[in-house]
């Protein structure tokens, strides 16, 4: 009797589980006003993105900090950004995503100071977005939102953060992010290798890029930059 009680409950959790998470109608106003190219995917893309964002929103914590009011409108904003990074994976968008603190501005993160005598000291350094693999984002809300409303200057701090946050997902935050085998790894080592060495030695001597300088940090940073680019200057990323 009491084994088959348990083997229904679970049953009732498994099938709770596969219930989809709904898309609220009324979020389509919060993408259309801040995220312009929400407006520019395909029809059946739009779809994908409004199911993920829900995946999102469900399975993600959002909180205020710095006495911001949270709002679902900022919640949308995010969510929307970040999925786009993720659209046709299954399941949850960021499996390892737990939290997401929201600074009205930039803020202060602290920094260890070592001086010449090696003596520790704290610091800090105001940041607008912050990435940890312990499946945290922190960022700045006006940064979002003006991330996300100007599709041309390849400075997006949600697509930033978020590409870290994929970095993570298979150990070191190394420029790579998951790939379905070894020889894609291979690949992409290959690939990556050739153009951050090449990146790199444009600065040095002196020349532009399409991508902004803050790439040749390390490779991690030449992903999320390269991350940024290819959403919002695609043509001269491809020219390039």
């Amino acid at each position: 009797m009491l084994w088959n009680t348990l083997k229904q409950l679970f049953a009732k959790a498994e099938e709770e589980k596969k219930v989809e998470a709904v898309f609220k109608t009324e979020w389509c106003d919060f993408l259309i006003q801040n995220v312009p190219l929400y407006s520019r995917l395909p029809e059946d893309l739009r779809k994908k993105l409004h199911v993920q964002i829900a995946r999102f929103v469900e399975s993600t914590r959002f909180e205020g900090c710095n006495e911001l009011e949270l709002t679902e409108e900022m919640v949308i904003t995010v969510a929307a950004q970040a999925c786009m990074l993720v659209l046709h994976r299954e399941g949850e968008p960021y499996p390892k995503l737990k939290n997401v603190y929201l600074y009205p501005s930039a803020f202060v993160s602290p920094l260890p100071v070592t001086d010449h005598m090696g003596i520790v000291t704290e610091g800090g350094r105001a940041l607008l977005g912050e990435s940890w693999d312990n499946g945290t984002v922190i960022m700045a809300w006006d940064a979002v939102a003006h991330g996300a409303r100007n599709i041309y200057d390849a400075r997006n701090v949600t697509f930033h953060e978020f590409s870290h946050q994929l970095d993570h997902e298979d150990g070191p935050t190394d420029g790579a992010p998951p790939q379905p085998s070894a020889e894609a790894y291979k690949s992409w080592a290959w690939i990556f290798r050739v153009n951050y060495a090449d990146f790199t030695a444009k600065l040095n001597r002196g020349q532009k890029d399409i991508l902004d300088e803050y790439a040749a940090t390390n490779p991690a940073e030449f992903f999320a930059v390269a991350t940024e680019t290819f959403f919002e200057k695609p043509r001269q990323m491809a020219k390039k």
